[in-house]
């Protein structure tokens, strides 16, 4: 049975860090691009990290470059998102998705998803 379950969501004060994990199972974790897409009330889900597969390719949007990292450990099956520096625009759910290919920004291209883990940076 194909999963992803993310963990490590959270309510951060603005300034803030946390660190979200994705751990999958049931199909070969290694052959596939890992994004992490956020969706905030009332806004489209967008993805913010990407790294790719079979390269060490690693990409950002523009609003959390410098702030957010997405370490993948192939050998444990999980990815994680490394969010320093939060501000509150950061709030929203996040979600881990795996692709077969390349990265993307289109959550179309991607086969699996996680159920997600809520996000609140507020004072």
């Amino acid at each position: 049975q194909v999963q992803l379950v993310e963990s490590g969501g959270g309510l951060v004060q603005p300034g803030g860090s946390l660190r979200l994990s994705c751990a999958a199972s049931g199909f070969t974790f290694a052959y596939y691009s890992i994004t992490w897409f956020r969706q905030a009330p009332g806004k489209e889900r967008e993805g913010v990290a990407c790294f790719s597969n079979n390269v060490p390719d690693r990409y950002y949007a523009d609003s959390v470059k410098g702030r957010f990292t997405i370490p993948r450990d192939d050998a444990e099956k999980a990815a994680y998102l490394q969010m320093n520096n939060l501000i509150p625009e950061d709030t929203g759910v996040y979600y881990c998705a795996a692709s077969r290919w390349v990265c993307s920004w289109s959550a179309n291209e991607y086969t699996y998803w996680g159920r997600g883990t809520q996000v609140t940076v507020s004072s």
